[in-house]
């Protein structure tokens, strides 16, 4: 499952899991008597992470619209309304060059509270069959001097492979872009060197919106946001305190049941962590594919959502699933779902989730002697965290397993919080290389509940 090891944190990237299997769905169960312990949480404001979305009519009536409007009312979404003309895209992938009408919106600057080191983009769309976006950012350096406007993805929910000449594009990153002071990595714009101070204090972002000329289509997206980030370069991290007990019934996939299928995808199931991870948590919420949607897949397969989740995940560019926004807008692809890519301060906010019924999936990376029960080593791996045990150990749908029965795991908690929230470590080589810093997927409904809504905002989501 293992990636090479990158000079940057997130070039880090994910790299294993996946596998499918019809596990009922239950609601979040807490035992009883399980009281919640007490501690002592820092303001937000002092967690180096901050988050702003755009989702609601008033958000999106702060940006510029160019060619745009915002239309829906549960869920306002910004659409095409007259386009401002034709542009041609040649299309890396498959060689092809295709001229799309667009249009544009620009939100205003956000100035973070957190001045960062890292920015990674998230979005929930819809792109019907002929169209698809781009996601811009344009940043703002503590010196004053702007980055240009940096390309964070190229998306559509859907390909062309079942009709070659479909009117789609093949979902991608851009590689190659940097100023000499940052650099994007996949998913992930980085300040290059963060010792010398240097951070990003503010960001505006663009979304381009592009249908077949002539034609009534449009893609909505209904959230548009952004997370920065400051995590400290650490080995360890603090330890945090033990809470609240519990366990959700979240489905459980391997991945390495999957391996040999459609090589196409990063070269089968053993590479595919994020998206059998995010099935997981898609049919938690009682969402995922339909039969007619699932058609393609070999019947042979087992778990064949599993092998869905990977085709609508995988960025050409990259070669691979793991690009963390991608999963986050596949996720929201789904009947009234949310998603984003965030960092979490420590198990205790884990712990503040799984509470309120919140699963989560999680990236890290350690060799086999750091992680006791594990049995292997990852340069970069997603798992789905469901619940804590008395004690306070990590109960994760681990998808690095032989068999889906094998998937749930207890994790030691010091050992499991130290490789998740580092943001170095030492590989087999003795090389330092980077770590994930708390990387999290959050998956919710549109219209969670109140105890939801607060323990997302507990953890800088809303």
């Amino acid at each position: 499952m293992d990636r090479a090891e990158d000079m940057s944190r997130r070039r880090l990237l994910t790299a294993a899991a996946g596998a499918a299997a019809a596990v009922s769905v239950a609601a979040a169960a807490t035992p009883a008597g399980a009281a919640p312990t007490t501690r002592h949480r820092p303001p937000r404001a002092d967690r180096p992470v901050d988050n702003r979305a755009w989702t609601s009519r008033k958000d999106w009536s702060t940006g510029t619209g160019a060619g745009t409007r915002v239309a829906g009312k549960a869920r306002p979404g910004v659409e095409i309304d007259q386009p401002l003309g034709t542009t041609d895209y040649a299309d890396p992938h498959t060689g092809r060059t295709s001229t799309w009408e667009y249009a544009r919106w620009t939100g205003p600057v956000h100035r973070s509270t957190v001045p960062g080191t890292e920015v990674i983009a998230s979005w929930n769309a819809r792109t019907p069959s002929g169209t698809w976006i781009q996601i811009e950012l344009e940043g703002t350096y503590s010196d004053g001097i702007r980055t240009p406007w940096y390309v964070l993805g190229r998306w559509a929910s859907g390909d062309d492979r079942q009709d070659p000449a479909a009117p789609v594009i093949r979902r991608t990153s851009v590689d190659g872009q940097e100023d000499g002071r940052s650099t994007v990595w996949t998913d992930t714009l980085s300040v290059d060197d963060p010792t010398t101070g240097l951070r990003l204090v503010s960001y505006r972002l663009r979304l381009t919106l592009y249908r077949e000329p002539g034609t009534a289509l449009t893609p909505t997206v209904w959230r548009l946001g952004a997370m920065t980030s400051d995590v400290p370069d650490r080995f360890t991290v603090p330890a945090s305190e033990p809470g609240r007990a519990g366990e959700l019934a979240v489905p459980r996939y391997s991945q390495e049941i999957h391996k040999g299928q459609y090589p196409e995808y990063d070269n089968g199931g053993e590479a595919w962590c994020s998206p059998t991870s995010s099935q997981m948590i898609l049919e938690y919420w009682g969402r995922g594919p339909t039969a007619a949607d699932l058609a393609w897949v070999d019947p042979s397969f087992a778990d064949p959502q599993v092998c869905h989740a990977a085709r609508f995940t995988y960025d050409y560019q990259y070669g691979g699933c793991g690009n963390w926004p991608f999963n986050a807008a596949y996720a929201a692809t789904y009947r009234d779902m949310q998603a984003v890519v965030t960092r979490l301060g420590s198990l205790t906010d884990l712990e503040t989730l799984i509470a309120a019924g919140i699963p989560a999936i999680t990236s890290q990376s350690f060799l086999k002697e750091e992680l006791t029960g594990a049995g292997y080593g990852t340069a970069g791996h997603l798992m789905t965290v469901v619940g804590f045990t008395d004690t306070g150990d990590v109960i994760a749908n681990d998808p690095a397993s032989p068999s889906n029965a094998a998937v749930r795991r207890v994790y030691r908690r010091r050992e499991w919080e130290n490789i998740w929230l580092r943001t170095k470590r030492k590989n087999a080589q003795g090389k330092v290389v980077s770590g994930t810093g708390g990387v999290c997927y959050l998956y919710f409904p549109l219209r969670p509940t109140t105890a939801q809504a607060r323990a997302l905002a507990a953890v800088g989501v809303r």
